[in-house]
């Protein structure tokens, strides 16, 4: 372990001090997204447990997205109080108990109480976890540290989603849970052993926010967040029965699809990390572009296998680069002492978006037909392109 520890840090230029913590950062990032899209992988056994609909079960991800959204910055001002190493351990054990209460939860009601603890430390865990690994960084590996955490939550679609599902399948989706209870107990462990002391900024006020949202880049960028984040989720959170009912794919198949999906994101960080700090906005533009299109192409790609396999690559690796790329801009563009609120509006808004578009999703499939989910979606998101077009433009330059 030492020795591989420092093949990495002797790879990456960074210091062990640096390295270790990062390391733990990027995992708490994997088992958080594991976590947060599970259910997509396992929505049809949820549903079939309560004797639900996959839309009425796809609520449940709806609501913790809400959640999320209500909760991220008002949690956030609260926690600007505390140290940035301090609040992400104590966000690790909420989320712990979260996970272990889903596990067991006898009812559905149950079941999102549950998922909404969860979804109090995910708001403020994805509002720290790229401003604290900023902080753990020197500022010449700050690109990297991003790069990492991103990584960590692709990984999560790569493995942690799909062996999610595998485990979900094999033994209920309860153990589901469980397992990634157990996760974010050695997360908690080992941060606390390697997660340095970082200097607590001045607390957040209130009377701050009127002139964070003054800054035209911020509320250009949180526009087009809105809308990717909606076209995306509308078509995402029903991949898996739409590949079933319309692509006529096996469960094994449908598996093997989501991980390319996810493989596809570590491409899109590398593409991030290699490619961002020369061509901003073209970077921007090409990765919300191409979640639009994948978005549009679903039906016509469900026909076969490889196509599918072609689609989620685009989707998954545009969809990463997207939101690495915002992470990065909304860092940017604020003062050290804002980046946690600025990027828990971010996150709040990203997961608006993902609860608007699982619901619509839900009422899509419902009354057009699941075919028509990824049409719905496409719209959305292109018409996310077009405000970043003309939006964005003059902010990155």
């Amino acid at each position: 372990m030492a020795s591989a520890a420092k093949a990495s840090t002797e790879k990456t230029g960074m210091s062990r001090r640096e390295f270790l913590p990062l390391i733990g950062l990027a995992f708490s990032a994997f088992i958080f997204n594991t976590s947060e899209f599970m259910p997509v992988g396992l929505l049809t056994d949820i549903a079939g447990s309560f004797a639900l609909t996959e839309a009425q079960a796809g609520m449940m991800i709806s609501i913790y997205a809400w959640g999320v959204m209500i909760l991220s910055v008002p949690l956030m001002i609260v926690a600007s109080r505390l140290d940035f190493r301090r609040l992400l351990l104590v966000v690790l054990a909420v989320f712990l108990a979260g996970q272990i209460g889903s596990a067991v939860a006898p009812t559905f009601p149950l079941l999102v109480a549950a998922r909404l603890l969860v979804a109090c430390a995910h708001a403020v865990f994805w509002s720290i976890a790229s401003p604290a690994a900023t902080r753990v960084a020197d500022q010449r590996h700050s690109s990297l540290a991003l790069s990492m955490i991103v990584t960590g939550s692709s990984i999560a679609m790569i493995l942690g989603m799909p062996l999610g599902r595998v485990i979900g399948l094999a033994l209920g989706w309860r153990m589901t849970f469980a397992c990634v209870a157990g996760a974010a107990a050695l997360s908690l462990v080992y941060l606390g052993a390697t997660l340095p002391k970082m200097e607590k900024g001045e607390p957040f006020s209130v009377r701050q926010l009127p002139e964070l949202l003054r800054n035209p880049a911020l509320l250009g960028m949180y526009g087009v967040t809105v809308l990717v984040a909606t076209g995306y989720y509308t078509g995402y959170s029903y991949i898996e029965p739409f590949l079933m009912q319309v692509g006529g794919m096996d469960a094994g198949t449908v598996t093997a699809a989501l991980t390319v999906f996810g493989f596809a994101g570590i491409v899109g960080s590398v593409l991030f990390s290699r490619l961002y700090d020369g061509h901003r906005f073209a970077f921007v533009c090409v990765s919300v572009l191409g979640v639009g299109v994948a978005l549009m192409v679903m039906q016509t790609a469900s026909v076969a296998a490889a196509t599918v396999f072609a689609m989620c690559g685009v989707w998954g690796m545009c969809a990463t680069a997207f939101n690495v790329a915002f992470q990065s801009e909304v860092i940017r563009n604020t003062p050290p002492d804002a980046s946690a609120v600025a990027m828990s509006i971010f996150s709040g808004l990203f997961n608006l978006g993902i609860g608007c578009g699982t619901w619509f999703g839900g009422v899509v499939t419902t009354t057009a037909g699941m075919p028509f989910v990824g049409y719905a979606g496409g719209i959305i998101a292109l018409v996310g392109f077009a405000l970043c077009l003309t939006a964005l433009r003059r902010a990155f330059r």
